[in-house]
């Protein structure tokens, strides 16, 4: 990077979103700079540890080859806790077991340093350790992004925002407005290191096969959130995500609430015997469609965790990230190609987000983020209480299997009405449809 130079494509951010984006750009041939505020791409990064990669595969076909991939997924659980009882909601599928199968299990410290190097190789500049301080605007339009670095600005016909889900740039210009305390999320994990082996022998895995978990229940503490395991090499990812809202409203710090579920007697044998390697920490969108921000300006895209995109349901943020980085890309090509980079053409990349799956999944569910932290009955008194029915049904004793039953739907009814119950899971169906 030299002072002056104009380019014509800043991507800001070099996570999943800033690698789709530049390297897109790049290989349409345009002169593109990505910016990383971290060491390397990755360094400051931080999710669960899943990619579903056919994303990815549009932009560099049969990627697993070289990428650094952890595991291949074949099995993904639900896990309903409460006390010590738990119980287990569980898929596998060996169709799953050639790649690009369901998905992969990567560290990010690899697996973004790689996909950046890539975009690198296309053609763009990489600029690590740079804070890009606020965008650059005239007469209503961004031109360039101002940094931290001696030579400063840096001027370009559009500028791509994949900055996370804290994105000051956009805030700073009234893109969207302060984050509600249910709008984000905190998610803390720590990597537990294990033998290959053992890890294998736990979770019924051979070769480089993978699994996940999803945790809800009283891990949680009653609060809006749920948790997490993903198995990787010799490592496992554990970690939890709980609403900002509900933090500040118990006052429990999320690594307590880590330590506790670390505890938990389903969870403990999982990791025992294993040490922490790397303890993390990241804000998660939560806030899901209804509170969207504004992704274009007039020479502006936002792409990735910037513009809140995640379907926390199914835990798939980055593939989105992927897609709508390559989206903005082609849009940006299309604009240079017209030599017009007004919101007039780039809402292009808008029409490209509503088409994909991308926006089609987020407005699916959009009416489930406010459904759960209104309900919080789902994720916390459902789970104990479906533990608590499917024990007394499996639970062999003097009574009839009739006794049991009624007993059971008894004990029910004095906890919540059934017609009660009737509403609030029709309310599921009614956020997910």
């Amino acid at each position: 990077m030299t002072a002056n130079t104009k380019y014509d494509l800043i991507v800001v951010g070099a996570g999943p979103a800033g690698a789709a984006a530049a390297l897109t750009a790049a290989e349409a041939g345009l002169n593109v700079i990505m910016f990383e505020r971290g060491e390397f791409p990755g360094s400051k990064n931080m999710f669960g540890g899943v990619y579903y990669g056919h994303a990815l595969e549009e932009l560099i076909p049969n990627f697993w080859d070289e990428a650094p991939i952890e595991r291949q997924l074949i099995e993904e659980k639900y896990w309903l806790l409460s006390g010590n009882d738990m119980t287990n909601i569980s898929f596998r599928s060996r169709d799953w077991s050639e790649a690009p199968g369901n998905g992969f299990s990567i560290m990010r410290a690899k697996f973004d340093k790689w996909f950046a190097d890539k975009a690198v190789e296309a053609g763009a500049t990489l600029v690590c350790e740079t804070v890009v301080e606020q965008l650059i605007v005239k007469d209503g339009r961004v031109i360039g992004v101002a940094t931290g670095r001696a030579d400063g600005n840096v001027y370009a016909d559009a500028v791509i925002v994949a900055d996370g889900v804290n994105s000051m740039l956009t805030r700073d210009i009234g893109m969207h407005a302060e984050w509600k305390g249910t709008d984000v999320g905190v998610g803390v994990k720590e990597l537990i290191a294990l033998p290959k082996e053992t890890i294998e022998a736990r979770f019924n895995l051979q070769g480089n096969e993978g699994a996940t978990i999803k945790f809800l229940g009283e891990i949680t503490e009653g609060m809006t959130g749920g948790g997490f395991l993903y198995t990787n090499k010799d490592t496992i990812s554990l970690g939890v995500v709980v609403v900002v809202s509900d933090l500040l409203k118990t006052k429990v710090y999320p690594d307590e609430l880590l330590e506790r579920m670390k505890q938990n007697p389903n969870i403990a044998p999982l990791i025992e015997g294993g040490h922490t390697k790397e303890y993390s920490a990241h804000l998660v969108p939560e806030s899901g469609y209804n509170r969207l921000p504004e992704i274009i300006r007039d020479g502006l895209l936002v792409a990735g965790d910037a513009a809140l995109l995640i379907n926390n349901l199914r835990g798939a943020g980055a593939n989105m990230a992927v897609t709508s980085g390559r989206l903005a890309a082609e849009t940006v090509i299309l604009a240079k190609q017209k030599s017009d980079f007004t919101t007039a053409v780039l809402s292009g990349y808008e029409k490209a987000m509503n088409e994909a799956y991308v926006l089609q999944d987020m407005k699916q569910f959009r009416g489930w983020p406010g459904y759960l932290h209104g309900t919080p009955d789902i994720l916390n008194w459902y789970p104990k209480t479906a533990n608590d029915f499917i024990k007394g049904t499996f639970t062999v004793d003097s009574r009839t299997t009739k006794e049991r039953q009624k007993k059971l739907m008894e004990d029910l009814k004095k906890q919540k009405s059934l017609t009660k119950m009737a509403r609030e899971i029709y309310g599921i169906w009614r956020a997910m449809k």
